[in-house]
Formats: C-alpha cells, sequence, structure tokens
C-alpha cells in the first residue's frame, strides 16, 4: 500500500463531481430497497442486485474490451471487496430497512466516513488521522447517537437492533474502502474492479438465496418491485461502482467516502417523496453533526475561515 500515492489532498471539481452522482446513485438504492422489502425477502433482493448488476458490467466490459485476468490471487482479492462491499452490507441494510425508514438507514450509513478515518489510520500508510479529524470522528459519533436515540437505552427492540446492523453495515463500507485500495496496486481498472467483485458477490449469494428464500415459492413480483430491482442493479450498483472505484484510485478512501453523508439527501427525498416515510427531528439533528464532523475530516471549511481572518486581520 505504500506504492499508493497520498491521498491528503483536496479533491478536484470533477472528483467533486463525481462524488455528487455518486451520491445520487446510492441514495437511490435506499429507495429501491424500501420498494423491494415490501414483497420480497432479504438474500433474494440482495442476491438480484448483485446478479443483474454483474450481467450488465460483463456486457459493458466485453465492449469495452476489459479482460478479468484468470488470477487466483486477483479473484480472492475480489471475494474478499465482494464479501465486504456487497454481502455483509447489502444484506445488513436491506434487513434493516424492513423495519427503519429508509432514510433512516441511509443516515447512519452516513458514519462509513467516520470509521474509515479510524481504520484507514492503523491500515494505511498516507491517510493518518489529524487533530481535525479526530475532532470530526467525535462529533459524527456523536450525531449517530443522537439519531439512534434515547432507547437504545431503554428498549432493544428490533428498530434499534435494524439501526445497529445498519451501522454494522457502515463498519463493513469503511473496511471495504480501505481493503479496495490494492487494485490499483495490482494494476485492475475500475471497470474490472466493479465487473470482478459483483461476480464474487453472485456466486456466493445465490446458493445462498435459492437455498433460504426459495424464491421459487415466492408469489410472481409486481412491475414495481421488479423495476426496483433493475434500478438498484443497472444505476445503484453498476454504474455507481464503476465511479465509487475510479474516484478511490484517484482521491483516496477518505475522500470517497464522504459520500455517504450526500446519500442521506437523496435517499430522504425519494422516501418521503414518494414512499410517504416520516423522518424525526433527532433525525435531521444527527445528520447535521455528522456533517459538521466531516467538514472537520475534510479541513477545508476550517482553512477558509482562517485564511478569511488572516486576510480581515490584514
Amino acid at each position: 500500500m505504500s506504492s499508493l500515492p497520498t491521498k491528503n489532498r483536496p479533491m478536484t471539481l470533477l472528483e467533486w463531481g463525481m462524488l455528487f452522482a455518486l451520491a445520487c446513485l446510492w441514495g437511490g438504492s435506499f429507495f429501491f430497497n424500501g420498494v423491494a422489502v415490501q414483497e420480497l425477502p432479504v438474500l433474494t433482493i440482495v442476491a438480484s442486485r448483485v446478479a443483474l448488476a454483474a450481467i450488465i458490467l460483463m456486457v459493458i466490459a466485453r465492449l469495452r474490451g476489459d479482460v478479468l485476468r484468470h488470477n487466483p490471487k486477483v479473484w480472492a482479492a475480489f471475494f474478499g471487496l465482494g464479501l465486504l462491499n456487497n454481502v455483509i452490507p447489502f444484506s445488513l441494510i436491506v434487513w434493516g430497512q424492513q423495519h427503519i425508514a429508509s432514510g433512516v438507514a441511509a443516515i447512519l450509513n452516513a458514519a462509513t466516513p467516520l470509521f474509515t478515518v479510524i481504520f484507514a489510520h492503523f491500515l494505511t500508510s498516507d491517510e493518518r488521522i489529524t487533530k481535525g479529524k479526530l475532532l470530526g470522528v467525535l462529533i459524527g459519533f456523536i450525531g449517530v447517537a443522537v439519531m439512534i436515540g434515547t432507547e437504545a437505552l431503554r428498549d432493544l427492540g428490533v428498530n434499534v437492533v435494524a439501526q445497529f446492523l445498519c451501522l454494522a453495515g457502515a463498519v463493513s463500507y469503511a473496511f471495504a474502502g480501505i481493503y479496495g485500495r490494492r487494485f490499483r496496486a495490482l494494476g485492475i481498472t475500475p471497470m474490472s474492479t466493479a465487473t470482478g467483485q459483483v461476480i464474487a458477490s453472485s456466486i456466493i449469494l445465490l446458493p445462498l438465496a435459492v437455498i433460504v428464500d426459495r424464491p421459487w415459492l415466492l408469489p410472481t413480483p409486481s412491475w414495481a418491485v421488479i423495476g426496483a430491482l433493475l434500478g438498484a442493479a443497472a444505476l445503484s450498483t453498476a454504474l455507481a461502482y464503476v465511479l465509487f472505484f475510479r474516484i478511490l484510485a484517484s482521491a483516496g478512501v477518505t475522500n470517497v467516502s464522504l459520500v455517504t453523508f450526500l446519500v442521506p439527501v437523496s435517499a430522504i427525498f425519494l422516501g418521503t417523496l414518494i414512499l410517504g416515510e416520516v423522518l424525526y427531528a433527532r433525525h435531521f439533528s444527527g445528520m447535521a453533526l455528522i456533517g459538521v464532523g466531516l467538514a472537520a475530516i475534510d479541513g477545508r471549511p476550517a482553512q477558509a475561515l482562517r485564511n478569511a481572518f488572516s486576510e480581515s486581520a490584514n
């Protein structure tokens, strides 16, 4: 990992543009999940999402002339990334969305950069934690605590468990971002990385869905659910991961993880506008605190204020 360039730099306008696009795509995944869980079990939803995405990406890769390497080391890495980036977080978050609103799940997912900052300090050589990042982590975790609410201490009910499962998904995403750095060192393109990981995830999830859910016994899903599965696969998985690995390769894991704070905005918009979901004041308060924490992690707002005060003093 030491051969990778330092990522403790501000992102370019192009990288920010890709990050906002990625936020919209991943925000849509919470909406698509919210539609699909009304009729389908968890493993069927997740397996369908990654399998359809794998087909789409394999077709695109073939048209582009990208060839996946038949290298055991590379495929072992694909399976590791598939577990951390698809199998574990997708399953945990979709299960959680059976019991909590999609906007709440998206807000909890916004804790990903907070976990990433901590893990990257110990697991990488070029994304060390700073005082600003440490302050951001502390503020962000306070925000997460505010969102979960005091009922976590009073009542360990299914909704609280669902929230903690979504947080566990955020932890898995944080490890996935760090783990995914190795593909640049291996000379694997973002398209090949995205394709390889969803193929590996499909190999893991399809047998599990067949054994556990027995999908042939399920009622035929509605067109809305079929559309949601296609949207989750094509937009929120296939296209999203191409963008994700491109940003990861150029801007680093801490920068790309900032996308998860932007995701709740689109998820909340879709969830409240179309699904009629309700969010409470503590959810917005927690999200605001996470925003302050991420601003401290990024460092540029504080630097801009210092520059402004310096100029006014002169």
